[in-house]
């Protein structure tokens, strides 16, 4: 598990004051107003921001950063993106996990056959979807569904999975 969180990525600048707009990666992006600090992704380095004033535009976040008061300083920040730190991260309810935490599991079925790689989750509407890359390199997507997914411990690295019928035929 990663010790940081992504939460948004870091768009663009807006306007020549040091603003930059901010696609939120988090379910609620009001919670940008809770937080103090988020850390910018440049690869090798986490650069630590301090919020300085945040408010809202249709679906971006725009944010100021205190010492940085004009659009040279920000802009290598651009498609770079937000962290925060674990423990700046909402509290999870039973059965909720950070996407981040979920990719890289390993998929085993509940006989103990390894399964795959979960690559990505799909957000619907009815509820997520885990696309897993099996062992034998093709994609195979299983809902999220308590009839499908048994146990997931990202402590240990796996989730283990019953596969309905048909769902590996597809």
């Amino acid at each position: 598990m990663d010790d940081m969180l992504r939460v948004g990525v870091l768009t663009s600048t807006h306007g020549i004051r040091g603003e930059v707009k901010v696609f939120p990666t988090t379910d609620d992006p009001a919670r940008f107003k809770e937080l103090d600090r988020v850390y910018v992704d440049m690869g090798k380095e986490k650069i630590p921001l301090e919020i300085q004033k945040v408010r809202f535009f249709k679906n971006m976040v725009i944010l100021k950063f205190k010492g940085y008061d004009n659009i040279d300083q920000v802009a290598p920040y651009r498609s770079r993106n937000l962290l925060i730190t674990r423990d700046q991260a909402v509290e999870l309810q039973e059965d909720e996990y950070f996407i981040g935490d979920l990719i890289g599991l390993e998929v085993i079925m509940e006989d103990g056959t390894k399964l795959g790689t979960v690559r990505d989750v799909l957000q619907t509407g009815a509820n997520d979807v885990y696309i897993v890359d099996t062992v034998n390199d093709k994609e195979l997507l299983i809902p999220a569904t308590h009839e499908c997914v048994m146990e997931i411990n990202p402590e240990e690295g796996f989730m283990k999975v019953h596969l309905l019928e048909g769902l590996l035929d597809l």
